[in-house]
């Protein structure tokens, strides 16, 4: 299994609670390391299914200069893509609300990239799990947007709150990629650096 990552110290390069929850349901030990100011910009033509993992070499990047000989870096992202528009954060309340409403009664994909680096190895790869949104009423979505504040979820909510228990009709692919880690995914990859 995982016993030969204890050559590492793992560290997760995130700040989000949901990844450094789902990376620890692995049951392996690793740290918070978090760089401020990380350049999450992406070319305008690059095809919308690899915007994540595109984003989550560039994290991976930013944190080679500091890293040391034994440290395995997590960096990720996640984007939401309806009717060809990629959501990642919203800007604010009113963003969030139309994000919603984009995703009201249609299907979207949810696609988090991945990039595990080491000093002498460095593997990424993407995850895409299609989600189905109920209408949903603007009262439901003014509900939620006022009480969860999702001004930090990629498409503006997260699947394991109300708006999932409420609003979800049909999940094709992880749950887990759309909190945003695909930690079966991250498993077999992590397997595989540990040989």
């Amino acid at each position: 299994m995982l016993k030969n990552l204890s050559k590492y110290h793992i560290v997760l390069a995130s700040n989000s609670p949901r990844r450094r929850e789902l990376l620890g349901g692995l049951g392996i030990d690793f740290e918070v390391k978090v760089l401020s100011d990380v350049d999450e910009s992406y070319p305008a033509d690059l095809p919308v299914g690899e915007i994540a993992e595109y984003i989550a070499v560039k994290k991976a990047e930013a944190y080679r200069q500091s890293m040391a000989d034994d440290e395995l870096i997590v960096t990720a992202d996640t984007v939401v893509v309806c009717g060809g528009e990629v959501m990642g954060k919203p800007v604010d309340e009113a963003d969030a609300y139309r994000m919603l409403r984009c995703l009201s009664g249609v299907r979207h994909s949810v696609t988090t990239g991945v990039c595990l680096t080491t000093c002498g190895q460095q593997r990424h790869f993407s995850v895409t799990t299609e989600v189905e949104f109920k209408q949903l009423s603007d009262e439901e979505i003014g509900y939620y947007v006022s009480r969860y504040r999702p001004f930090d979820k990629a498409g503006a909510y997260g699947i394991q709150e109300w708006i999932g228990y409420i609003g979800c009709t049909g999940l094709h692919g992880s749950y887990y990629n759309v909190m945003g880690l695909p930690v079966q995914r991250i498993y077999q990859e992590l397997c595989l650096m540990a040989l």
